[in-house]
Parts: structure tokens; sequence; C-alpha cells
């Protein structure tokens, strides 16, 4: 049997983030400072988007890295790690809701628990699409989120959110309807 040469490399080649989270579950703080560096942009702007705040989402953020501390050990490699990573920040930023909604809803009402247009624009960081989904309310932006930017599928976000799988697809459609029009009045 011949092996040829780019095979070999491959084989014995790890992936830098592969081994990045090998010694950071073997407690290597400077490790976990370089996943944390290459990991936290996107983790804030998954937050931002779910959440609409950019104080929610700086918590939230630093919550998952917390939270990442302590459970990298449960990160086994059955996908990639990012994926992993996303998918705890999702649960991290639903849970956040979950648990700050009552105080949230004495503060604004249900339609406008995302930002106005007047603090989209303002907010630092955001452009385009992601100025337009903040702006949704929350469960058509949260669908919206999960299953536009994150891939998930309409039966694991009815899950997460405690939804029936119609009204996520319901919720999606209203934040893709809403999303049409206000980029149609730009």
């Amino acid at each position: 049997m011949l092996i040829d040469a780019n095979q070999a490399l491959s084989n014995t080649e790890q992936n830098p983030i592969d081994e990045l989270v090998r010694k950071v579950q073997q407690g290597d703080q400077r490790a976990f400072e370089q996943l944390y560096r290459k990991h936290e942009r996107r983790v804030f702007g998954l937050c931002l988007r779910l959440l609409a705040s950019p104080e929610y989402a700086e918590d939230v953020t630093q919550e998952v890295f917390v939270q990442l501390w302590h459970k990298i050990a449960q990160f086994q490699g059955q996908s990639q790690f990012s994926t992993w990573l996303h998918s705890v920040t999702s649960n991290i930023a639903i849970s956040y809701l979950r648990k700050h909604k009552n105080w949230l809803q004495k503060v604004v009402s249900i339609e406008g628990s995302g930002m106005n247009e007047q603090s989209a624009q303002m907010c630092h960081g955001l452009n385009g699409l992601d100025k337009l989904i903040v702006r949704l309310p929350e469960r058509a932006r949260l669908v919206f989120v999960l299953h536009a930017v994150e891939g998930y599928r309409h039966e694991e976000i009815a899950n997460m959110l405690g939804m029936a799988v119609g009204s996520s697809k319901s919720q999606y459609h209203r934040a893709r309807q809403l999303l049409q029009e206000w980029y149609d009045n730009e």
C-alpha cells in the first residue's frame, strides 16, 4: 500500500485550534488566552445578534468564556471547536434572556425588545444586515439568527426556545418580511 507524501503529512499535522484546545484541556492558561483572542469577536457578534444589546452581549461573552474554561473537558472533538463554541454561546445567550426576561419586560415592551433604528445606527461595529437584525422583535430575532446565521434546523430552535416548530417557522418568516421591508426602505 502506497501512501503519498501529502497524506502522510496531513495525518501527522494537527489543526492549530485542536492543539490549543488540547492545551487548554490540560489547564494551559496561555493557550486559553489565545483561544479567547481567536474567538472573542465572533462570540460577541453572535451574542449581540441574539441579545440586541452591546452591554448584555459583553456580559454574555464573558460568561461564555468563563463557562468555556470550566467545560472545555466536555469537548470531545466530534465536531469543529467553533461549532461547539457557537452552540455553547447560543445556549448561554438564550438562558441569559430567560433569566432576565421579567426585568426586561418591565423596562421595554415585548414588541420593542429589539433596538430601535436610531440605537442600531449608533451601535459601533454593526453594519448592513446586523443593524437590521438587532431591530427585530426578540423571538423573531432569535429564530432568524439561529436559523439563517447559525444554521440550526427549526426543530432544534423550537426545542431550544420552548416553542412549536410551526412557531419557529412563523417567526422566521416574520423576521424575513421585516428585514426585507426595512432593507427596501433604506
